[in-house]
């Protein structure tokens, strides 16, 4: 028998979203600060920069797979496995990190009681991975944690310029099946524009887009019908997604210009 006191008091430290096994809390008031940095830490709680945690209700039916490294603590008769299940799949999933960048092994928990992830200046958002047709794809370093039922999936581009002219990875990791996952966002929620599509196109000048459908295509073509109206548009070249599914785009920022060294910011 355990009992978690201060964890989500809902004063200082507030759940924002709540899905499956697994809860959000942003640590909205941090007094754990110095005199020679509090006046940055101050602008940073103006600008809603603060810390964040996921934390897994483990009840013993539904595991926990979670991105290696990012465990803090653990209340509760609770063990930690590989996942794997035999040599083929460590092999797998050697592949799979090798052109994902995600670790090869992601730990597997397992049992009755709580874990809670290292905290995170990035945002922590809760998904149905059912809830995309086809799956989820996300950019590389996007994942965080998800339920054991979600299967993890290499997504290749649909043509090799896809990935050379689009300036992205020719592989993408999919979530696929059903249950939930922690993905890390460099933008909230309230800053993410969702386009669905329905057998229709949508053309992207950079790499705006963070999550989409697996059941799109994703090309790489001319603005224009010609080279020259292409030119004269001034665009170029955009990323298109075509069909059925729908796009997260972080229209302020594009992703291939985001921060991601937040974990050493939150080991301050």
């Amino acid at each position: 028998m355990f009992k978690i006191n201060n964890l989500a008091n809902q004063t200082s430290h507030i759940v924002t979203e709540q899905k499956g096994i697994f809860s959000i809390v942003e640590h909205n008031v941090d007094f754990s600060v110095a005199p020679c940095n509090a006046m940055e830490e101050y602008y940073m709680s103006q600008m809603n920069v603060k810390r964040k945690q996921a934390i897994a209700n483990l009840n013993g039916k539904v595991g926990l797979v979670l991105q290696a490294g990012a465990m803090q603590y653990i209340v509760g008769n609770v063990q930690a496995t590989t996942g794997l299940k035999g040599v083929g799949d460590f092999l797998g999933k050697m592949v799979k990190s090798s052109v994902t960048k995600e670790s090869a092994i992601k730990p597997e928990y397992v049992g009755t009681g709580v874990l809670v992830t290292e905290p995170t200046y990035k945002y922590l958002l809760t998904e149905n991975v059912g809830d995309w047709t086809g799956g989820l794809i996300m950019e590389d370093g996007m994942f965080l944690a998800c339920e054991s039922t979600v299967k993890h999936e290499i997504q290749a581009r649909s043509s090799l310029s896809s990935a050379a002219l689009g300036n992205e990875g020719l592989f993408n990791l999919r979530l696929a099946g059903n249950g939930v996952c922690v993905l890390e966002s460099n933008v909230p929620r309230s800053e993410i524009v969702e386009i669905a599509l329905q057998d229709d196109v949508l053309k992207i000048d950079g790499s705006f887009a963070i999550c989409w459908s697996g059941s799109l295509s994703f090309t790489v073509e001319r603005s224009g019908k010609t080279l020259l109206g292409s030119a004269a548009s001034g665009e170029g070249l955009v990323n298109v997604y075509k069909g059925t599914g729908k796009v997260w785009l972080a229209p302020l920022t594009p992703s291939q210009s985001l921060v991601s060294a937040t974990h050493a910011k939150s080991a301050k």
